[in-house]
Order: structure tokens, then C-alpha cells, then sequence
């Protein structure tokens, strides 16, 4: 049960720090492009990563190195293009609500590609108030609700891709590496497979986009905070959780930028905004199943016990 907890708060952790970066990503966007900073942070990480673990991952079996690949190029490359793109085409509002069907796509991943069981009506049930909420929370002030078919399918193809690499991560969890190792391997690939969106994007680095000291940063929190450790603990989560159990915590995102716009940029809390956090978190609380981890651990424990017997 430790360990189960340790998994909530490793998840909870990542989406904490994953739901205030679009203030630092705002600020940087004034000096930088999206890709420009997709690149930089994951850089940053990279970096951190080797030297916080400086060991060199060697790998048993040659066929792991394409799940790691895979993972990169759809954790770090595909997913942040997809949703840097979409964001073009449609309202972040509408980009907001979207991803968070991420988790709904894990579970079909997850049944299909891991043998996991599928999950009870309880999921789903939470899914759909948690949905009803990230709506609310996403259009309950000023903003309009506006289909933008676009930018609206390649968010959901940004989900899909989220669910795949958490799947993809679920598969790497139980090679039995180092979870620092397996992460800076994702990144490593992740920067590879994004260097030809480099040329093909507005990448343009000049040293007067460092001159100041807000960019660097912000550069610093989203390279060491929201890519290095975030990655890290979302891995360390999933492979303590599984995939489905850790996607849910996705729900959040809304919710926490939700929050820290109204204390940090003065935006209004509305009482649909506040009605839709409250939705959310019920959503979350019946997603997460924790009567059947109660169930399972008191099992483990009688089976533990019988076999002292």
C-alpha cells in the first residue's frame, strides 16, 4: 500500500507542476516559437537527467530500444507538435477538453496491447462526469464554445498519441531499468525525431531571446521541472499504478490552471468554473477504482497471512 501511494503522489506531483506551465509557456512565447521552446526544455532535461543518474542505460535485448523509440517520438516529439498546432487552428479551451480524453484511449491501449482487464462501469461513469467538468471549467467564463474541425481532430489525435507513449511507458516499466535511465532514453529520442520539424518550423535560436532573466527562467523550470522531473515521476507512476490509473490524474490539468490563473493572473472563478473543479474531482475520485485496490491489497494481505499459516 506504500507503494501505491507513493504512485498517487509521484501522479499527482507531475500534473501539479504539468498544470501551471502554460504561464511560463505564455510568457516565452512573446521571444520564442513553440518549437523553439519544445526543443530547449527537452535539452534542459536531457542534460539534468545525465547528471543526476550519469550511468549509460545498457540495454539486454535489442528489440527495447524501438519501444524507447517509440515512446520518444510519441511522448516528446508527436504529442507537443500535435497540441502546439492544434492550438493554431482551435481555442485552447477546446484543446483543453480534448486531451483530457487521453485517458478513455489508454484503456482501449491498454486491453488491446498490455491484456489489461477492462475496467468497470465506475470508470467510465467517472470518465464522463470528469469530462462534464473539464467542459465547465474550460467554458464557464467568458470563452465561447466554437468547432473548429482542424484544430479540434488533431487535438484528438495529441490524446490518442499521449495514450499510446503512456502505454508504450507501462512496457518499458517492466524491463526492470532505472527509471531516470529509461526517461532520458525517451528524451534522447525525442530530440532526434524532432530535429526535421526543426527545419521545417520557424526554428531561429539568437542570444537576445536570453538577455532575460523571466525567459531563462521559465526555460529552467519547464527544462528541469515539467520535462526532467515530470517525466520521470509520471513513469515512476505509471509503473507503480499502470497506465489507465495514472491517465486519469490527467483530469487535473484544467482544474490546477484553473486555480492558479485566478491567484496568479487575477482571472475570475466563476460558479460554473467552480462547479465544473468539483465535477472533475469526483470524476477523478470514481475513475480511480480505489475500493478495488483496497479489495486487491486486502487479498494480497489474507493470501500473505494463509500462506504463514
Amino acid at each position: 500500500m506504500n507503494k501505491t501511494i507513493h504512485g498517487h503522489i509521484a501522479a499527482f506531483l507531475t500534473i501539479l507542476i504539468w498544470g501551471t506551465t502554460f504561464i511560463s509557456t505564455k510568457v516565452l512565447l512573446r521571444n520564442f516559437e513553440p518549437v523553439e521552446i519544445l526543443f530547449i526544455r527537452f535539452m534542459i532535461g536531457y542534460m539534468a537527467l545525465w547528471c543526476v543518474c550519469p550511468r549509460r542505460l545498457n540495454i539486454r535485448e535489442r528489440k527495447q530500444e524501438w519501444y524507447f523509440a517509440a515512446a520518444g517520438l510519441c511522448g516528446v516529439t508527436l504529442y507537443y507538435l500535435f497540441e502546439n498546432i492544434a492550438l493554431t487552428y482551435t481555442l485552447a479551451s477546446n484543446v483543453g477538453v480534448i486531451i483530457s480524453i487521453a485517458p478513455f484511449f489508454t484503456v482501449i491501449f491498454s486491453c488491446l496491447f498490455l491484456h489489461d482487464k477492462r475496467p468497470k462501469t465506475r470508470f467510465f461513469v467517472g470518465f464522463l462526469i470528469a469530462l462534464t467538468g473539464i467542459f465547465l471549467i474550460s467554458f464557464g467564463g467568458d470563452k465561447d464554445l466554437q468547432l473548429n474541425p482542424m484544430g479540434d481532430l488533431l487535438a484528438v489525435i495529441a490524446a490518442m498519441i499521449w495514450a499510446a507513449f503512456s502505454t508504450i511507458t507501462k512496457k518499458i516499466s517492466g524491463f526492470g531499468y532505472n527509471t531516470i535511465q529509461t526517461t532520458r532514453r525517451t528524451f534522447f529520442y525525442g530530440l532526434i525525431f524532432m530535429v526535421p520539424a526543426l527545419f521545417l518550423m520557424d526554428f531561429h535560436i539568437e542570444l537576445m531571446q536570453f538577455a532575460s532573466l523571466k525567459n531563462v527562467l521559465n526555460l529552467l523550470f519547464l527544462g528541469f521541472g515539467a520535462s526532467a522531473l515530470c517525466f520521470v515521476t509520471w513513469n515512476l507512476a505509471v509503473k507503480i499504478l499502470g497506465s489507465v490509473k495514472t491517465s486519469v490524474y490527467i483530469y487535473m490539468v484544467p482544474v490546477i490552471t484553473a486555480v492558479t490563473s485566478a491567484l496568479i493572473l487575477h482571472e475570475k472563478l466563476t460558479m460554473t468554473i467552480i462547479l465544473g473543479i468539483v465535477l472533475t474531482l469526483i470524476g477523478l475520485f470514481l475513475s480511480e477504482d480505489r475500493k478495488t485496490e483496497k479489495h486487491t491489497a486486502k487479498t494480497k494481505e489474507y493470501k500473505v497471512y494463509a500462506g504463514t499459516k
